[in-house]
């Protein structure tokens, strides 16, 4: 089983949204049994928290179910459990890089770096912004997991 981990700040915007559309996808695919999909943040703010309200009223205006989500931290020892760690921003891949040490940093990934229209740019932090964002940052999301999955259908056994 290929497991994927997407990480950004705190676990309750972006990288649980990810987490959620690509697992979403997944199951539409029937692929749950080859790929298992999850998300943590870099820091611990949110530890235990829901998703963000906003972050959850996009998702839920777009058929995607958040309520089980809670934030957790990611943690360094994760790394060899993981097959590919998907960080929304070059902040969360130099944190995660200083933390994988060369065993490991190859499973590091830009979000935005799949797909033939890969951008490698950041997804935005929607935090601190209004409801807007929030649908904003899941565009790039939906697209940006569509690209993801064309990958991950590669790496798969035929």
């Amino acid at each position: 089983m290929m497991r994927i981990c997407f990480v950004c700040s705190g676990n309750i915007c972006r990288s649980p949204s990810a987490e959620i559309v690509l697992r979403s996808l997944l199951v539409r695919e029937g692929l749950t049994d080859e790929v298992e999909v999850c998300s943590a943040g870099i820091g611990d703010w949110h530890v235990g928290e829901g998703p963000d309200r906003r972050s959850a009223s996009a998702l839920s205006a777009r058929g995607y179910d958040s309520s089980r989500h809670r934030a957790r931290q990611w943690e360094r020892d994760w790394f060899p459990d993981h097959d590919l760690v998907v960080a929304m921003d070059e902040s969360h891949v130099r944190d995660l890089a200083r933390m994988a040490g060369p065993a490991h940093i190859d499973k590091i990934r830009l979000f935005t770096s799949f797909g033939p229209d890969a951008t490698h740019e950041d997804v935005p932090d929607p935090y601190y912004g209004g409801p807007d964002g929030f649908t904003h940052v899941l565009d790039v999301i939906e697209v940006g997991c569509r690209a993801l999955l064309d990958d991950v259908r590669h790496r798969l056994p035929a």
